[in-house]
């Protein structure tokens, strides 16, 4: 709850003003109780007089209700946007790695249905500071009629907290329990438009992932939420009874052994039936309070385990072009679930220089990927290092390394527009690279946004390649990037633009499989099983 507390401290005075106005419009509530009360035996003249302290109460209720619901909405909002960015912004700080282990279904289900839950707490707080009042005022009233049936009155409130305590604990169990599962859900609902291809065309594929994992995991989530919702109800439901016996007992018992006039009699029982709808409507908002709750603690949770990276102030610079990056004894370790074992990359002894094209080759599963995504810095050495021009890239300078390389890698996404680049001349540019990728009839650049992103896995490669050129980094590496280009604008690839980038004095890495072209690189590294067993010239490598 510190998010929670640290969201009311930033916006104190709004809270209070809130707090302020649902309470008055509470004990407003309760004091036009006690004006009705009085009205039933007073004379014409103090009628008058009454009716219009009543008049202006009702105002006073009605205006400062209206304003702690508008209050207590803002605030919700504000906190549901606070909190979002928070966690975007975690998300962005974190490390490649953390993301990876942690994947999108957990914060997806978080930036979106946990923070309904908090504004619908920030909603329901009107009615929780307003009843309370009501209820408080209600207890004051019968305290000044008579304080023995307030002190009854307060002996039946601890009995009933108590009872709704143990059903609300076990609520609160399975609103956490099923709320865990969503995340299982919201996988399997990405997969059912991720995979409608497979599942179109396996009948059996589609009616098992449907009626097993679906259908299973929707109805452990009704069954868990339902039980929680059937304990509130419960919890509800003894309050009202507790209510209930406690109006009787007043009213047929307490009231014989201390006897009362008939005025206090009738605003004993005005009181009692005023409570009801109160009470009820306090405990009805006690269930958006505990998911209030589960979700303030799942937006904890995904924020402790996405730990932020740190960062040097000087990576506030712009990347520099480099005279060495070099693999000392780096090595990766990694689950893999098909094999079900643990893959050990390297370690890795590996340099590299300016103006070189360097073709990574190997098997599937060779690690060739991983090795890419450890170069670029997506994964940190878990033994050796990785040095940049001779010094070793240590903890705080990770982000400042990574902005030297451009990327396209074989499961690479396009973003609609030229996020981060600040050129005047960015869109002719851009024109100019759409024409030398054969894309300027599909597709135009204004304003850095692209016009369409509709287009063949090969196009859009095109589209990453144009936008890896924008970038203008001094190393560039492309995982398969000519897999799925036509043989026409393959050896365009290997033939023209990896040339072109070389005599820039860029340095790229190409992992590929074709073997044709395995002449043009300047030398290869092999790797099988995550371990170099080859390196020398292209040249040898044809020959071979």
């Amino acid at each position: 709850m510190s998010v929670l507390l640290q969201l009311a401290r930033n916006a104190r005075g709004i809270l209070l003003v809130a707090l302020a106005t649902s309470l008055i419009s509470g004990f407003g509530n309760a004091g036009l109780v006690a004006l009705i009360n009085q009205a039933l035996g007073a004379s014409r003249t103090r009628l008058g007089e009454l009716g219009l302290q009543f008049l202006v109460l009702g105002v006073v209720v009605l205006l400062t209700r209206t304003l702690s619901q508008t209050l207590f909405m803002y605030l919700g909002q504000r906190a549901k946007a606070t909190l979002r960015m928070r966690t975007i912004h975690r998300i962005g700080e974190a490390s490649y790695r953390h993301l990876e282990q942690q994947g999108a279904a957990r914060s997806i289900s978080v930036l979106t249905g946990d923070l309904d839950q908090i504004v619908m707490f920030f909603v329901s707080m009107p009615a929780l500071a307003m009843q309370g009042a009501v209820i408080s005022g209600c207890l004051i009233y019968l305290g000044y009629l008579s304080w023995q049936i307030l002190l009854f009155a307060l002996l039946t409130i601890c009995i009933g907290a108590v009872g709704f305590r143990i059903a609300n604990g076990r609520a609160l169990f399975h609103l956490r329990a099923s709320r865990r599962r969503e995340d299982d859900l919201v996988k399997h609902f990405r997969a059912l438009f991720d995979g409608a291809k497979e599942l179109k065309l396996h009948r059996e594929r589609r009616q098992t992932f449907i009626a097993d994992t679906l259908a299973t995991n929707v109805e452990a989530v009704r069954v868990q939420r339902t039980r929680g919702y059937v304990l509130y109800a419960a919890a509800a439901s003894w309050g009202s009874f507790i209510l209930l016996a406690f109006i009787g007992i007043t009213v047929f018992v307490l009231a014989r052994l201390y006897p009362v006039s008939l005025h206090v009699a009738s605003g004993y029982a005005m009181v009692f039936l005023y409570m009801i709808m109160p009470i009820e409507a306090l405990l009805s908002a006690i269930p958006s309070v505990s998911s209030a709750r589960v979700a303030l603690e799942r937006i904890e949770q995904i924020n402790a385990d996405l730990p932020v990276e740190r960062a040097d102030a000087a990576t506030d610079a712009v990347a520099s072009s480099f005279t060495s990056i070099a693999l000392d004894g780096a090595t990766h370790r990694y689950f893999r679930e098909k094999e079900n074992e643990v893959f050990t990359l390297g370690p890795i002894d590996l340099s590299f220089r300016p103006g070189e094209i360097v073709y990574l080759i190997g098997g599937n599963g060779s690690g060739k990927t991983t090795l890419a995504k450890m170069l670029v810095g997506l994964y940190k050495p878990e033994s050796g290092h990785i040095r940049l021009n001779g010094n070793t890239v240590d903890e705080g300078a990770w982000d400042i390394y990574r902005q030297h390389f451009s990327v396209v890698f074989s499961d690479f996404f396009l973003f609609d527009s030229l996020l981060g680049m600040r050129d005047a001349n960015l869109d002719d540019k851009a024109h100019d690279y759409l024409k030398h990728l054969q894309l300027d009839h599909k597709v135009s650049i204004k304003d850095a946004a692209f016009s369409t992103l509709d287009l063949s896995q090969g196009q859009r490669k095109r589209l990453a390649l144009l936008v890896a050129y924008l970038e203008d980094r001094p190393f560039y590496v492309f995982d398969e990037w000519a897999a799925d280009q036509d043989p026409l604008f393959r050896d365009v690839f290997y033939q023209q633009l990896l040339p072109e980038l070389k005599a820039k004095g860029k340095t790229v890495l190409v992992i590929t499989h074709d073997d044709r072209y395995f002449h043009l690189a300047d030398r290869y590294v092999k790797l099988d099983y995550g371990q170099i067993v080859e390196a020398g010239a292209g040249a040898e490598l044809t020959a071979h």
